[in-house]
């Protein structure tokens, strides 16, 4: 009998700025997959979206100080240290390489980023390299027609057991508590003059406001 993987979990984003939203979902993620521990990964430039007016390095310090005193999640700040435009597939195959055979990957991604999905660089070579979990929240719906379904029903399974017993390959989907906190709302919020407090921890809130961030 093969011996068990190791799952460590991938969770992209903007991070802008990183709250407890982002937090929360990381950490029930990584207690109910028993993953080894989850790394956020600030992307530098987003292929789908303007640059954010925050830096890349600011964004990141933020993350940072959000996760240090949580062993379980970690920054990865490898697509800051990549030029040009911040592709998923290239640093899944970095961490793919510097994980080796003992580890399954996991991209951890919310259902917009799925539907979606078909608009990613080299998107279909993702599985290849890593398993995917959705975070499903209340009212979303799965496409039913198209590419990404057909490529959701060839993949989806809801073994959570996959994970430690085949690197890549699968989809799952996992419905976490809605906690309705946006890094949209957030800016507006600090834009107007009005609190954030209680919506990230206060580390990153003291970060910001000692750098007049999103102002």
């Amino acid at each position: 009998m093969s011996e068990a993987l190791t799952p460590v979990g991938v969770f992209g984003g903007t991070f802008n700025p990183v709250h407890y939203g982002h937090l929360r979902s990381a950490l029930e993620l990584t207690e109910r997959l028993e993953l080894d521990h989850l790394r956020l990964m600030p992307c530098a430039t987003p292929p789908h979206r303007e640059v954010p007016l925050c830096d890349a390095r600011q964004r990141a310090e933020m993350v940072e100080l959000a996760v240090r005193d949580e062993p379980q999640l970690r920054c990865d700040t490898r697509e800051l240290d990549r030029e040009g435009v911040s592709y998923t597939i290239l640093s899944l195959e970095e961490l793919r390489l510097e994980l080796g055979a003992g580890h399954s990957l996991c991209l951890v991604m919310g259902c917009d980023a799925l539907l979606k999905l078909d608009s990613w660089h080299r998107w279909e070579e993702l599985l290849t390299v890593a398993h995917i979990v959705v975070i499903a929240r209340p009212g979303w719906h799965f496409p039913d027609t198209g590419q990404v379904a057909d490529w959701l029903a060839s993949h989806h399974t809801s073994d959570r057991q996959i994970l430690n017993t085949r690197a890549f390959g699968s989809v799952l989907i996992e419905e976490l508590r809605p906690l309705a906190i946006s890094s949209t709302e957030i800016r507006e919020l600090l834009q107007s003059g009005r609190s954030v407090r209680y919506l990230l921890p206060e580390p990153v809130l003291d970060y910001i406001e000692s750098r007049q961030l999103y102002q």
